[in-house]
């Protein structure tokens, strides 16, 4: 009981870490990009700091012995940073060419993606329930975010590789832990130098090519650094918590319960930023918390109901097998 206990504070622990630093790190960015704020449009950039510190955090933390480095084949982890490079890429693009409406749709998909695709590559199975659950949120989340839906080729070309590698990210993060039995932070100090280099050559072009601005002409001043600093501080809370989460988790729970931090950056909007709050709004935002709460409630029925216990039955001995043959206990298999 007490390992059970620490076990879901650990857990508990994850989510409140990703969920707040996630909602801190869009309010940061939000001031830090806004042309009413610093207006500094350089998010590839961004990203690219983002993953630099947390490279040189694993870095600090490897030396001092804090964490252990365990091998990982070097084509795996450039693999992993292509997609998640791209995946990352993808987003932008697909924000900057399509509406937000369609933006938070391709975003809504990665839910039955995933499912999809941790069916076709783990074979993996899930209850009448735990689908009820991800289709209340994913219409409760859709109710409240979505407004105009307009598409184009190009832009659904860059949600459809986008959601396609964000999908394929998450699932490659538990897949890798397992294989490797290798902690969250061990993965994350690993694959986030690659990741940093590439988006710090390749960011200056991929945000002209979004903006129109290159960064060498963007002017710094003391409050932009502070804001940047202070997001990237945010990023390695984020990153090293979705790893966390992913590898404590699935990549289908990390994508539900994620969605909590879209309930709760609406609700700071409408308090901190005078977005409006409207009815249509908070049903969405009701049927997406009921949601969150069924779909936790079905994965624990299925992870209950996984678990059973199989008599084996015992055979009739004789005299002599008892004396030579030790008591057959009931097997309990999960």
């Amino acid at each position: 009981m007490e390992a059970k206990r620490s076990s879901t504070v650990s857990d508990v622990g994850a989510w409140a870490m990703n969920i707040i630093s996630s909602i801190g790190i869009i309010m940061v960015n939000k001031q830090l990009m806004s042309p009413t704020g610093f207006d500094f449009a350089f998010a590839t950039m961004l990203t690219g700091l983002h993953f630099s510190m947390t490279a040189l955090v694993g870095l600090v933390s490897n030396a001092a012995g804090y964490s252990a480095s365990k091998h990982i084949p070097l084509g795996e982890l450039v693999c992993f940073s292509v997609v998640a490079n791209v995946s990352i890429t993808g987003m932008n693009l697909s924000l900057m060419l399509n509406s937000v409406g369609f933006y938070q749709i391709s975003k809504l998909s990665m839910i039955p993606v995933v499912c999809v695709m941790e069916w076709f590559l783990h074979r993996k199975h899930y209850s009448r329930e735990v689908k009820m659950a991800v289709m209340i949120v994913v219409v409760g989340v859709g109710v409240c975010t979505v407004t105009d839906v307009n598409v184009n080729a190009k832009g659904f070309l860059c949600a459809c590789v986008a959601v396609f590698s964000s999908s394929l990210q998450q699932i490659s993060i538990g897949s890798l832990q397992k294989k490797y039995a290798i902690g969250s932070f061990e993965l994350l100090s690993k694959t986030a130098p690659l990741q940093a280099l590439s988006l710090l050559v390749t960011g200056p072009f991929i945000d002209y090519y979004l903006s129109g601005k290159f960064i060498s002409n963007y002017a710094l001043s003391p409050g932009g650094f502070i804001l940047i600093v202070v997001s990237c501080c945010l990023a390695v809370f984020c990153n090293v918590s979705q790893y966390l989460c992913i590898g404590r988790f699935s990549a289908v729970s990390f994508q539900v319960l994620g969605h909590m931090k879209t309930v709760c950056v609406l609700i700071l909007g409408w308090l901190l930023f005078d977005s409006k709050m409207t009815l249509k709004n908070i049903i969405g935002m009701v049927l997406a918390v009921v949601g969150m709460v069924v779909y936790s409630w079905a994965v624990e029925v299925e992870k209950q109901t996984g678990t059973k216990f199989i008599p084996v039955l015992k055979p009739k001995l004789s005299q002599d097998q008892k004396e030579q043959t030790p008591l057959i206990k009931d097997v309990e298999l999960g």
